[in-house]
């Protein structure tokens, strides 16, 4: 994340709560609100492992 309360983490280390709130709220334009898309959507379908497993590569 590139600023604010959780910046330097990784996406898909955002707590569950803020990603709902930004899918609520409307996520922002450009490159990190399409990644915030697809950390919701892989967050939504219990799909985060397949992140973890690149991230211990």
């Amino acid at each position: 994340m590139p600023f604010g309360k959780y910046k330097d983490r990784f996406l898909i280390d955002l707590p569950e709560y803020y990603i709902v709130w930004y899918h609520g709220k409307g996520f922002p334009k450009g490159l990190l609100g399409q990644q915030l898309q697809t950390v919701y959507e892989l967050k939504l379908n219990g799909l985060e492992y397949l992140v973890r497993n690149i991230q211990k590569l």
